[in-house]
């Protein structure tokens, strides 16, 4: 069999990344193994975003690995706090040594008659690569280096700062200024109350509203039961408590939305001004869910409204002018600084070109098997997360996965595996199935979801977990010691 350089290569050493390493490396023992990361540090997301107050929209119990508990008091925590997290957890298992940082991977092309992948990284150095029996992509769904940012017409007129939240600038001052903030999703949502305590006045323009719930930001349930049972125990319960309620929130907006507009608008109601205008502010016209809930830690947003250092205009963007932004209804916002918080920019496989046997493929041409592998593609993993739910949740499950799938390789005897649908299955959505903007901006970058199992991507962690870890491990996948080009071509068709 050809030598190759690794068994696995994962890509991506952010908290994805290094979950996966872990389990590898537990479950897999003897396996050798990689990460390449295109930047220079542990982090991913948590590294990359270093805007004011940045800080997860998901409880730490359940973006956290399922087998490092959470210490902290807060449960919605800030950025630093994640990123401090995930290198403590890669220090813990000896997965620093492993990683090799700026090798940004361009290009991974698969060789059926030597069943691996040579994958090449651009770095400092020039150009390296790397043989790999599977490819662990665990490098996200955005672009790192691009986010999405329209353009509007008179920006050269400015007078003031235009900023992306992704390419926060360091040392900003912005004590006693004017800022506007475009947009309504979560790094929005983020920014507005955190600048509110420095800032002169914080605006947020939007073009339409979205839906938000507040909630504290540390979890007294668990607080309790970290005070009196052993850490993993009580870290245990307290997911296993949040996935629950997580999944019956997300059912009740597919089986009744109407009443939860109702409770979300009643909620929101007690938390703003008695006279202020939901209708217009905060009642979008899609139900919960169909785009990303935003979450609003200790109500942080409404009491920053309530003191007046913040405020939201809803309206659209006629031009930029010297002094701040004209409306279409022909107000002017008056600003110091812009902050375009418009949202991120789709890129599969972190922007790697790919091929198989000589041919280019794109995960967008394939439906998702089992929400990770793609079909007509051979020993190619991806981490994706969950939409509705911590990311962390899916991540662990395809870690776990990924672990059974190459021990069940080995016990058959077979280096190669390709998922191949059957002839009744066919694509019936979008992998991602959100309606939000930068989901539908960037669907030539998602693959298909199928209409049955296991080409179904599924928003629901407990049948995941189920069929992960005890489901099948190789059902619909096509086994082999070898293959031909012309068999792996004719499987993807």
């Amino acid at each position: 069999m050809f030598e190759v350089d690794v068994d696995v290569l994962i890509v991506g050493a952010g908290l994805s990344g290094i979950g996966a390493a872990v389990q590898i490396q537990q479950q897999c023992p003897g396996k050798r193994w990689a990460i390449w990361e295109g930047r220079g540090a542990i982090g991913g997301t948590w590294d990359l975003f270093r805007y004011p107050g940045i800080r997860s929209d998901s409880d730490m119990y359940t973006l956290g690995y399922r087998f490092k508990p959470w210490r902290a008091a807060k449960a919605i925590a800030d950025g630093p706090s994640i990123r401090a997290y995930i290198r403590e957890t890669a220090a813990e298992h000896g997965i620093t040594p492993h990683i090799h940082f700026h090798h940004k991977v361009t290009d991974a092309a698969w060789d059926s008659t030597a069943a691996c992948w040579t994958v090449t990284a651009t770095t400092p150095g020039g150009q390296v690569t790397c043989t790999a029996r599977f490819l662990y992509m665990c490098s996200g769904y955005y672009s790192y280096g691009e986010g999405h940012r329209p353009r509007w017409e008179g920006e050269a007129d400015f007078a003031g700062q235009i900023i992306h939240p992704q390419f926060w600038p360091e040392g900003l001052d912005y004590a006693g200024k004017r800022i506007v903030v475009i947009g309504s999703g979560a790094t929005a949502v983020t920014l507005v109350p955190e600048m509110a305590r420095q800032a002169a006045h914080v605006t947020m323009l939007q073009r339409t509203p979205t839906w938000m719930v507040s909630g504290p930001s540390s979890d007294a349930i668990a607080n309790l039961l970290k005070a009196v049972l052993p850490a993993q125990l009580a870290y245990n319960i307290v997911r296993w408590k949040n996935v629950t309620f997580g999944q019956w929130f997300y059912r009740q907006t597919r089986d009744n939305p109407g009443k939860v507009r109702e409770t979300l608008l009643k909620r929101l109601a007690k938390l703003l001004p008695a006279d202020y205008d939901l209708e217009t502010h905060f009642t979008p016209g899609y139900n919960p869910w169909d785009q990303r809930l935003c979450l609003v830690p200790d109500a942080d947003l409404f009491t920053a409204i309530k003191a007046g250092s913040a405020s939201i205009v809803t309206d659209q963007i006629e031009r930029f002018e010297a002094g701040g932004i004209r409306l279409k209804s022909g107000e002017l916002l008056a600003a110091d600084i812009i902050v375009t918080a418009t949202g991120l920019k789709l890129e599969a496989l972190g922007g790697m070109q790919m091929r198989v046997d000589g041919v280019a493929r794109r995960t967008a041409d394939s439906l998702a098997y089992k929400g990770m592998m793609y079909s007509g593609i051979p020993n190619l993993f991806q981490s994706f997360g969950y939409i509705n739910a911590s990311w962390t949740l899916r991540s662990d499950l395809i870690a776990d996965y990924v672990c059974r799938l190459i021990n069940h390789m080995d016990a058959q005897g077979v280096a190669i595996a390709t998922p191949t649908p059957a002839a009744d299955v066919v694509p019936e959505r979008l992998a991602m199935d959100l309606a939000s903007g930068y989901v539908q901006r960037g669907a030539d970058a998602l693959p298909r979801s199928g209409n049955r199992a296991p080409w179904m991507v599924t928003a629901n962690y407990k049948y995941d977990r189920a069929e992960l870890l005890n489901g099948p491990v190789a059902n619909e996948l096509v086994l082999s010691r070898a293959a031909s080009p012309a068999r792996l071509l004719e499987a993807a068709e």
